[in-house]
């Protein structure tokens, strides 16, 4: 990978902080991804995040397909979500950002941002839609945005498509993973490190195909119950943040302190909130088999070889939690219809083959998962600017 194709730092005139926006690579002209709000986000670590939907773009590439890669981009503001200004500063950083998301950053939601919430101070900023760069490379616009609003529109069990998406894709990732080591679902203990969009619904899938949550990790704190917890009433309990009312816990649910997650007795650990959260001190804790990173970077770079030392084996994130942004595209240019069975088989069908494939990979050529998606990601990249150029 070489130095980004832009890189800004903005700062708000109104509070002093300050927010980011890179753009690795663009394809076709236009780049995709997300946009975070968090205390402390930095522009070192937005790089990184830009970097990685390259990566994940590039690695959902099907020359068949309706939807082709995008380059990689994304953005963040440095403050609390739960600040009181926050929602003032989200719509100053993208009246800022204007200029790029009209022409070529397609972004959406985050960590810290709902979809809902950047829609609404996307409109007050001006803009027609937070995808807007990218509705120059569709065949027909209207029906793309129908089809893209019915798929939000759609609910399962009271949680809507688009938060499932992603929650699908990572599940997958771990019951391929099971599947490969002939580990049976049933008996086999998940914690999940943030019940937010991707961590709540990662948790409802893996529960739903018979694997047990026993331990779940909020703003709060740590819940855990080695029999299993109770994954629908804590879904049901959340705040807009992810944070669970501990008012529906059940007498034999414990609240543990925050880190207590990395320690619990559980085949697969599910980071699914905050990067840098596993690093080479707290690695030593974790007595899971698999880390299955749902969150961006969640694990940094240090702490990956004591790890595979210990026989844990990590399943990146470019590779396990790109559902979210592949099924958005999937469904604007028409892969998918706004239908949830349709979606779902799509997902499941995708992430299947890919991390099947990178584990292939990472076995022939006697090296780590993470290394393996970067080796396929490195041969597919010439394809695609070979295709479509970097820059047009």
């Amino acid at each position: 990978m070489t130095t980004p194709l832009i890189s800004l730092v903005w700062t708000d005139h109104v509070t002093g902080r300050q927010g980011f926006l890179v753009v690795d690579r663009l394809v076709r002209g236009v780049a995709s991804g997300g946009l975070r709000m968090r205390p402390g986000c930095t522009s070192a670590e937005v790089a990184g995040l830009a970097r990685g939907m390259t990566m994940k773009e590039a690695l959902h590439y099907d020359p068949a397909g309706r939807y082709i890669p995008l380059g990689g981009a994304k953005g963040g503001i440095d403050c609390d979500p739960r600040d009181p200004g926050a929602y003032g500063l989200l719509v100053r950083y993208l009246r800022a950002m204007r200029p790029y998301i009209e022409s070529c950053w397609a972004t959406g939601e985050d960590l810290g941002l709902s979809q809902d919430l950047v829609d609404r101070a996307a409109a007050e900023a001006g803009l027609v839609s937070s995808i807007q760069a990218v509705y120059p490379l569709l065949d027909d616009e209207s029906a793309a945005r129908r089809r893209l609003a019915d798929a939000f529109a759609v609910e399962v069990d009271g949680i809507g498509l688009d938060e499932l998406a992603g929650g699908c894709g990572v599940a997958e990732s771990v019951l391929a993973a099971l599947d490969r080591a002939a580990v049976p679902y049933a008996g086999t203990r998940v914690a999940v490190q943030g019940l937010g969009t991707m961590g709540g619904a990662t948790a409802r899938f893996l529960a739903r195909a018979g694997l047990t949550v026993v331990a779940v990790a909020d703003l709060k704190g740590t819940i855990a119950n080695p029999a299993g917890l109770d994954v629908e009433a804590l879904l049901a309990a959340r705040d807009g943040h992810g944070t669970v009312d501990r008012g529906v816990l059940r007498p034999e649910d414990r609240e543990l302190p925050g880190d207590a997650w990395l320690s619990v007795r559980a085949e697969v650990l599910v980071p699914a909130a905050v990067s840098y959260v596993i690093d080479s001190t707290n690695q030593e804790r974790i007595r899971a088999r698999w880390i299955v990173e749902a969150a961006n970077m969640p694990v940094v770079p240090g702490a990956e070889a004591p790890l595979a030392a210990r026989g844990v084996t990590v399943l990146p994130d470019v590779v396990v939690n790109s559902g979210t942004n592949a099924w958005w595209w999937w469904t604007l240019f028409g892969d998918v219809g706004a239908d949830a069975d349709e979606a779902f088989t799509h997902i499941r069908r995708s992430m299947r083959a890919l991390v099947g494939l990178m584990l292939d990979r990472a076995e022939a050529d006697g090296t780590t998962p993470r290394a393996a998606a970067h080796a396929l990601v490195t041969e597919r990249l010439p394809v695609i600017a070979d295709r479509f150029g970097w820059y047009r």
